[in-house]
C-alpha cells in the first residue's frame, strides 16, 4: 500500500456514526469489480451499493454488476434526486443510488473519480482507496479480455491516466492490483484500520 497526499481523519471511533463509507476508485481495467466481489465474500459486514449505468452489459459480465437502464430512465432518476452522485464517463452515464445498507453493515462504493469527489463533499470522513494496475500493459490486457475494442481500450487508457492523477490527490491509500488475494488482503486491512479508528500514514 502506497501513502498518498489525501485527507486524514482524527475523529475518534466513538464519534463515528455507522455505517462507514469506503470508496473504491480506479480506471477501467484495474479489476475493481473482481477485487470487490472477493472482498465481500471475505467480509460479511460490507454492503456494496449497485450502481446504475446506461452502457450495455459486457459479454460474460455478472448480471448484478450494475443496474442497466436506458438514458431516459437514468436521467429521470437523476432529476428525481435518486442518486448520491452521478457522472458521464466517455459515452456512458454512471450513478450511485441513495444507499440504504442493512443495519450493522458498512458501505462500499465502486465509482469513478468524479463520483468520489461528489461523495467526499457529502461525507468527508469516507475512506477513499485508489486501485491501480501494475502496468499499462496489464490494464490494456484486462480491457481487451473483457471484450473492449482497440479504440475503446485506447480511450480508456488515456482517460485512466488522468483519473489516476486526480484520484491520487483525494485517496487515503493506493493499492496496486498485481495479485488478487494480496490486493483483497490490503483492502481488508485498510477497512479494519478505519473501523478501529486508526489514522493511516
Amino acid at each position: 500500500m502506497a501513502p498518498s497526499s489525501g485527507r486524514r481523519s482524527s475523529r475518534p471511533p466513538s464519534a463515528r456514526k455507522p455505517p462507514l463509507v469506503f470508496i473504491v476508485v480506479g480506471p477501467g481495467g484495474v479489476g475493481k469489480g473482481t477485487v470487490i466481489r472477493r472482498l465481500l465474500e471475505r467480509d460479511d459486514r460490507l454492503y456494496l451499493s449497485r450502481s446504475w449505468t446506461t452502457r450495455p452489459p459486457r459479454p460474460g459480465e455478472h448480471e448484478d454488476a450494475y443496474h442497466f437502464v436506458d438514458k431516459a430512465s437514468f436521467l429521470a432518476h437523476a432529476e428525481a434526486g435518486g442518486f448520491l452522485e452521478w457522472a458521464q464517463v466517455l459515452d456512458d452515464l454512471y450513478g450511485t443510488p441513495i444507499p440504504s445498507p442493512p443495519p450493522g453493515k458498512d458501505l462500499v462504493l465502486e465509482i469513478d473519480v468524479q463520483g468520489a469527489r461528489q461523495v467526499l463533499e457529502i461525507d468527508p470522513e469516507a475512506v477513499c482507496i485508489l486501485l491501480v494496475a501494475p502496468s499499462v500493459e496489464a490494464q490494456s490486457a484486462r480491457l481487451r479480455a473483457r471484450g473492449d475494442s482497440e479504440e475503446h481500450v485506447s480511450r480508456r487508457i488515456a482517460l485512466g491516466e488522468k483519473e489516476v492523477a486526480e484520484a491520487r490527490r483525494i485517496a487515503d491509500a493506493v493499492v496496486v492490483n498485481d495479485d488478487l488475494e494480496s490486493t483483497v488482503s490490503e483492502l481488508a486491512a485498510i477497512i479494519e484500520a478505519a473501523r478501529a479508528g486508526v489514522t493511516r500514514p
